[in-house]
């Protein structure tokens, strides 16, 4: 018999989604002690994080403005104390939480017309750097065209972000990448990571620089004088004018990479203050130009620097994470998984500025909760 009374969750028959996937989260403590539902404190912390809370105090403060009624929608009778949250987010199973709030993002972006296309990038947790223990790094996926997170993956501390973005994909489901396009950064220009990926039955957009030298030295020495442009745009922004241009051939043999089907040029003009400095980038891609023409490819490269700042951007800044001083256990993983649950959701309910979708969900406790359960 539990040492303290369980405080029970008061649900509507019709489970939520929030509560569904976060109630399939292991509780790592002994059921004789506890006091409040896993899912219950989750859901809260979900809901203060939605009002700007970034700390286990403000949360527990938020949590204890929530009425009786409010308290019960999220599964439990009375509002947990700070201490209670410190302790208990150090502990969960994070790759289980992880996959549980996947579940939720990959449900509300597969209505999306057209190819999925996914961003993948990692972001270290500089804030909880301590002298023991180094700072978590977290590699997240994010849909180009929502700006929902449906995967993350923490990189073993004795390895790096290379074999971890393939542990990442490992993480779906077996048909949830066929046709989808994930795009990356150069350190990923691996042909390991290209064969996870077509094996996944997706293709991938990858950059090749100089941690490739012989296959960037190669790709140079490519006729494109030759090659005819097959996409131009221009933008003005901020005072600068950039115009970017773009050349794609078929992929010669030597490439080497599992499913190449074309390489790319990508060449960025920035028009500011009288100078004209240039960028040229060079891309592969297992595309085929019927399904990625110039433009389109030009479109998902682009895209693809959105992870910036549509994620780590806003964590930095928004939520001021490098800044955090929740640095025990397994705490600051599970503070990004929650920040990156808040991001999807806000960006559903059409929150493009999330830093005021913050101080407005702050100013209505119960609108954040209508968020966290419907959006």
């Amino acid at each position: 018999m539990p040492s303290s009374p369980i405080i029970p969750a008061k649900r509507d028959p019709a489970d939520h989604a929030l509560l569904d996937v976060l109630g399939r989260v292991p509780d790592p403590r002994d059921p004789r002690g506890v006091r409040y539902p896993l899912v219950g404190v989750l859901a809260v912390a979900v809901c203060a994080v939605l009002a700007g809370a970034r700390s286990f105090a403000a949360i527990g403060e938020r949590a204890l403005d929530l009425e009786q009624a409010q308290l019960a929608a999220l599964g439990l009778g009375r509002a947990p104390e700070e201490s209670t949250l410190r302790k208990l987010f150090a502990r969960p199973d994070t790759i289980a939480l992880d996959r549980q709030l996947a579940v939720l993002a990959w449900t509300r972006i597969a209505h999306v017309a057209g190819r999925r296309v996914i961003a993948i990038d990692g972001k270290t947790v500089r804030g909880a750097r301590t002298a023991h223990a180094a700072a978590p790094h977290l590699v997240a996926a994010l849909d180009h065209a929502t700006g929902v997170v449906p995967r993350q993956h923490a990189v073993d501390t004795k390895s790096n972000e290379i074999p971890a973005l393939r542990d990442l994909l490992a993480g779906f489901d077996p048909t949830d990448l066929h046709g989808c396009v994930i795009t990356a950064d150069a350190m990923h220009t691996q042909t390991d990571t290209a064969q996870a990926i077509v094996e996944a039955g997706a293709d991938y957009v990858l950059t090749v620089k100089g941690n490739q030298p012989r296959l960037l030295a190669d790709m140079k020495t490519l006729p494109w004088a030759a090659v005819p442009v097959g996409s131009t745009s221009t933008e003005h922004a901020h005072g600068r004018r950039v115009t970017r241009t773009i050349k794609a051939i078929d992929a010669p043999a030597w490439v080497g990479f599992p499913g190449a089907a074309q390489v790319a040029q990508l060449r960025r003009t920035v028009t500011s203050n009288g100078k004209k400095p240039v960028e040229v980038v060079y891309l592969i891609t297992s595309a085929t130009h019927a399904l990625a023409p110039p433009a389109v490819l030009a479109a998902w490269v682009r895209g693809h620097w959105a992870i910036e700042d549509r994620l780590h951007y806003v964590r930095d800044v928004t939520f001021a994470q490098d800044d955090s001083q929740v640095r025990v256990g397994r705490a600051p993983h599970v503070m990004a998984s929650l920040r990156n649950a808040v991001i999807g959701l806000l960006r559903l309910a059409g929150w493009d500025n999330i830093a005021k979708a913050l101080r407005h969900h702050a100013r209505h406790p119960d609108r954040a909760i209508t968020c966290a359960l419907t959006c």
